[in-house]
């Protein structure tokens, strides 16, 4: 055992840690940062064109909601598989942080546009009706209305996103991927060395504890109807 513990801390591990979380924070990161470019536009449509939208489309609704709801619904192993194809003319290859990197944003944007969508319906309806009798347009009311007053639940939705990412990241060693996940499972249970398992499972939690305190801090620090 405290053979086991000497390597878990030796200098090899150590510099493996710290390549493993930053790997770690570039997958999050990267996803959750396409993943909102694609997911803000998508769950925006979403809203407008709901049948209490700002312009109602039911025909668009339901197309775009039906799309966004069958990968929402593919298990996320499943859509690592059935992706390859497409990360392989994507990306040039099949294995790797960046190939994972596309399933995971297959699998977040539909997540992050519900929850941009749920965020946008939260608007109190007043403030739209007052903006639309100024003669604000429509873009005008998604831009200067819609989106800053849900600013808070926005950020708060951001936090849950990024945290339910992260918890992805571990299956990048399905494809050659690295980061604490894969030194978890490659290191420590491949190896019956479990402290290194341990190690690097607390170090996710550790981070992801950082990231939703962040999330919810800046939502906080955003939401109007708190004092300060």
């Amino acid at each position: 055992m405290n053979s086991l513990l000497s390597a878990a801390f030796d200098g090899q591990m150590l510099s493996e840690y710290g390549s493993g979380l930053l790997t770690t924070l570039y997958l999050t990161l990267a996803c959750a940062l396409v993943s909102y470019l694609i997911g803000i536009p998508v769950g925006v449509l979403l809203s407008v064109t709901d049948k209490d939208g700002i312009r109602p489309n039911k025909l668009v609704n339901t197309v775009v909601g039906f799309l966004v709801n069958v990968l929402r619904s593919i298990p996320f192993v499943i859509l690592l598989v059935v992706a390859l194809p497409f990360t392989k003319l994507l990306v040039g290859t099949k294995v790797g942080d960046t190939a994972f990197l596309v399933p995971l944003i297959l699998s977040a944007a539909p997540f992050v546009a519900r929850m941009v969508e749920s965020s946008l319906k939260e608007v109190d309806k007043g403030v739209i009706e007052a903006a639309h009798s100024m003669g604000s347009t429509d873009m005008q009311i998604i831009l200067k209305v819609l989106l800053p007053e849900a600013k808070p639940s926005l950020l708060v939705g951001g936090a849950i996103a990024v945290t339910t990412i992260l918890g992805y990241t571990p299956l990048a060693t399905l494809v050659g991927g690295g980061g604490l996940g894969a030194i978890a499972v490659q290191y420590g249970l491949y190896r019956f060395n479990y402290p290194v398992m341990y190690i690097a499972s607390i170090l996710i939690i550790i981070l992801v504890q950082i990231l939703q305190e962040l999330g919810l801090r800046l939502a906080k620090r955003s939401d109007k109807r708190i004092s300060r």
